[in-house]
């Protein structure tokens, strides 16, 4: 979720949801050593979060481990999932797969310097190393080095031909094959991601596997995670509605002070708020004409929700004069 998920979408997912595990975008050893900005930084209210890092040297691996566990974050992910160019390039991402002694390195390297659990998101394989026999090879050496927990997106990634979106789409699903990998290994924590789009199906997922991830869905239509706690962890509590979401977002953006952000930076993450409700296209229409340019508006939230309001009280009018 590179450019998705950054502190201010977090922020305002977190408020869908106390007890979802949230990650951030992936951020690479060379950012987080060599880079001037503070790619670490999350508001407290995001836990429980997991930093995603991208690297492939062992040390600098855990060198970035120890900066996150002195920073807060509750867990640290490898990513060896990412078909990127800029991550393949860089040696690290879903070509790691080909390079599990390299993975198991660095899950040694940092379990040695930290106590917050090390974790893996991994692909089922990559271009011609996609047979089972591949896959399981990867986990058990990297599950030797002391990983117990992988995040398993159920495609392969092909490296060679395919762009990242083709990557997220062309791959056929295989779960069966993560089902598999729980079957043997049911001491690991196997978590299974890659179209994942209902509750329903997350529950079905959970009668064979540990966890479910789910990215882009969550992206698109954000609220649809305000059912989780009830549904998947049996916390009941008062679900706050859409509106609610939108006053808690206004203030949050009222209380940055960034000398270069603008409303937007948050806005953007909550385009899909109002999926699939009366009132979502202008919505999302209002956001993107109103919140960037150079002099974007200050109450837009505030402003786009009285948008929405005013067609959704219409079309109760209607519905009302029609019933009678």
């Amino acid at each position: 979720m590179l450019d998705w998920t950054d502190r201010h979408c977090r922020y305002f997912l977190r408020q869908l949801s106390q007890h979802t595990l949230l990650y951030t975008e992936m951020v690479t050893t060379g950012a987080l050593i060599f880079g001037k900005g503070d790619y670490l930084a999350f508001n407290e209210a995001e836990h429980p979060v997991a930093l995603q890092l991208g690297g492939s040297d062992a040390a600098d691996m855990a060198r970035c481990a120890v900066m996150a566990q002195e920073r807060g974050y509750d867990e640290v992910n490898i990513n060896v999932g990412c078909p990127s160019d800029r991550v393949k390039n860089g040696s690290f991402g879903a070509c790691l797969m080909a390079q599990p002694e390299m993975v198991a390195a660095s899950v040694k390297a940092m379990q040695q310097d930290v106590d917050i659990p090390v974790t893996v998101k991994c692909r089922i394989g990559i271009d011609d190393m996609d047979e089972y026999e591949d896959f399981s090879r990867f986990i058990d050496i990297v599950a030797e080095a002391g990983c117990d927990t992988f995040i398993v997106h159920a495609r392969k990634a092909w490296l060679k031909g395919l762009s990242p979106k083709e990557n997220r789409e062309v791959p056929p699903l295989n779960y069966p094959r993560v089902h598999q990998l729980k079957q043997a290994y049911p001491g690991l924590n196997i978590s299974i991601n890659g179209g994942i789009k209902t509750l329903e199906q997350t529950r079905e997922q959970l009668q064979q596997v540990d966890g479910v991830m789910m990215g882009r869905e969550i992206y698109a239509n954000p609220y649809l995670l305000s059912q989780v706690d009830a549904a998947i962890f049996g916390d009941a509590h008062k679900i706050p509605s859409r509106s609610d979401i939108v006053h808690i977002m206004q203030r949050y953006i009222e209380q940055q002070d960034e000398p270069y952000f603008k409303p937007w930076h948050v806005a953007r993450h909550m385009l899909g708020l109002f999926q699939n409700q009366v009132g979502g296209r202008i919505w999302r229409r209002y956001l993107s004409q109103h919140g960037t340019g150079k002099n974007p508006d200050p109450n837009l939230l505030m402003n786009a929700l009285a948008q929405v309001e005013q067609a959704q009280q219409e079309a109760a009018e209607y519905r009302a004069s029609q019933v009678g």
